[in-house]
């Protein structure tokens, strides 16, 4: 029971103790002998017993404005029939984050520091819409150290709070936190098979998932969505109208897609919309791409940003007659090369030829003589059994300055299982030449390489 007093006498505070046991949450304007429940509030309950009154002596200007709430309650409440009380009707467990909450509204500050009090006194401040509070607390709980439990805690708030402005901050420290952990899902995979979709959805907006490509994107969404929802409506469901958001169709290979549209995962109607999507981006030229990805890059929906891949995306030219073979293109970025250095590799995803796997790997090494460190580029065949493979193949970057593709390298080789071969030095330049600002191989910051592949007969 909250009576009003002038804003300038102390705070009073008087209650009378029944009983301790929880009453169901109600909140409403009484007078006189009025029904208690004959309020009009929509989300109200009926209270069958009152097992507890506190009386607290409050003043309506203070709380009327920190609150719109407050400020309702005492305008239509008290002024028009003169009333000098009102009463709120709520659990026994939501008392100890009223009491702080009012305290706040008249010394700006909160006595309790953990995480679970801070989160009972935000959702108190949510209803009773002290926006100041709920600010407040937000920043106290981003300064507390957070763990997978607590992220999960704060992505798991009604969706009440969730929307709330000022809780944005909060929430999105939680997916930051849980996207830094859980990048090498595979690392943590018992982990991550466990968490629920929220945190799953988290993960999954990260640009900087550390992952072989989207393909084990999809791979393991539906690996979690078959554990987790076992029912295939509702695993439909979920795939459909969350989890798709998610996955990133246009970087799946053509191979990948066509299995999305045969799986019983997915609704077909959403299984075509996204395939034909992801096949229509990756027939745009790659300045329309470009133009894509930065329309989407702040936008919650990143599905043509393309994440840093363990093994880099291609793309694959494709022919049967007069022979088979092949053009892979592989695009590397400034950043990319340079992190090459000393001794590292990068790996392109698949692509195939004959019926075989073929991938392509940069390297960053020492030079025949081991003199100094340079560019090499290698073609190698996926493990296969014991299968040998004879290949025709041809090295070509583009060049400045008519940054057309010129070649830099022929050889031909009879692959078995697991074999590379290539170049070591592909532009017979030191790595200091091949990265410099005047490098002749770096347009508009990307490294444009192909490889043509024909199987001899």
């Amino acid at each position: 029971m909250l009576n009003d007093i002038q804003p300038d006498m102390d705070d009073v505070v008087g209650f009378e103790n029944q009983d301790e046991e929880p009453v169901a949450m109600v909140e409403e304007i009484q007078s006189g002998d009025e029904d208690a429940n004959s309020n009009e509030s929509s989300w109200s309950m009926d209270c069958s017993t009152v097992l507890r009154v506190k009386t607290l002596h409050i003043s309506s200007p203070i709380l009327a404005a920190k609150s719109p709430f407050f400020y309702k309650l005492f305008s239509n409440g008290m002024r028009e029939s003169e009333q000098r009380h009102v009463t709120l009707r709520i659990n026994a467990s939501e008392e100890a984050a009223l009491m702080e909450l009012l305290n706040f509204m008249y010394s700006n500050n909160l006595s309790v520091t953990t995480a679970p009090e801070l989160l009972d006194v935000l959702m108190a401040a949510d209803k009773f819409e002290v926006a100041s509070c709920m600010r407040y607390c937000s920043r106290l709980l981003r300064n507390l150290p957070m763990t997978p439990e607590s992220a999960l805690l704060y992505l798991d708030l009604p969706s009440s709070v969730l929307m709330a402005e000022a809780v944005q901050p909060l929430t999105d420290a939680a997916k930051q936190y849980l996207a830094a952990r859980y990048k090498d899902i595979t690392k943590y995979q018992e982990e991550v098979m466990a968490l629920p979709l929220a945190g799953i959805e988290a993960i999954l907006s990260s640009d900087d998932l550390q992952i072989a490509s989207e393909d084990a994107v999809y791979d393991f969404v539906l690996k979690w969505a078959r554990a987790q929802y076992p029912k295939l409506e509702e695993r439909r469901e979920v795939l459909g109208s969350r989890l798709a958001h998610f996955i990133r169709f246009p970087y799946m290979t053509c191979r990948k897609l066509k299995k999305v549209l045969t799986s019983n995962d997915f609704d077909h109607e959403v299984s075509s919309k996204l395939v034909l999507e992801a096949l229509f981006f990756k027939a745009e030229a790659p300045h329309r791409q470009r133009s894509l990805a930065a329309e989407e890059s702040a936008s919650l929906n990143r599905r043509f940003i393309e994440r840093a891949y363990k093994y880099r995306p291609v793309k694959v030219v494709e022919f049967e007659l007069p022979r088979q073979q092949c053009v892979v293109y592989l695009d590397l970025k400034r950043e990319e090369c340079a992190n090459l250095f000393p001794s590292g590799r990068v790996y392109s995803q698949a692509f195939h030829l004959g019926g075989q796997g073929f991938f392509l790997s940069a390297h960053c090494n020492m030079d025949q003589q081991s003199s100094f460190h340079c560019f090499g580029l290698f073609l190698g065949m996926q493990e296969k059994g014991s299968v040998s493979f004879a290949v025709d193949y041809e090295f070509a970057a583009r060049s400045k300055p008519t940054e057309e593709f010129v070649s830099k390298y022929k050889g031909n080789y009879t692959f078995t299982g697991g074999k590379a071969v290539g170049y070591r030095n592909l532009f017979a330049i030191p790595w200091t030449s091949f990265m410099a600002d005047d490098s002749l191989y770096f347009i508009n910051g990307i490294l444009h390489l192909r490889a043509e592949l024909t199987i001899r007969h």
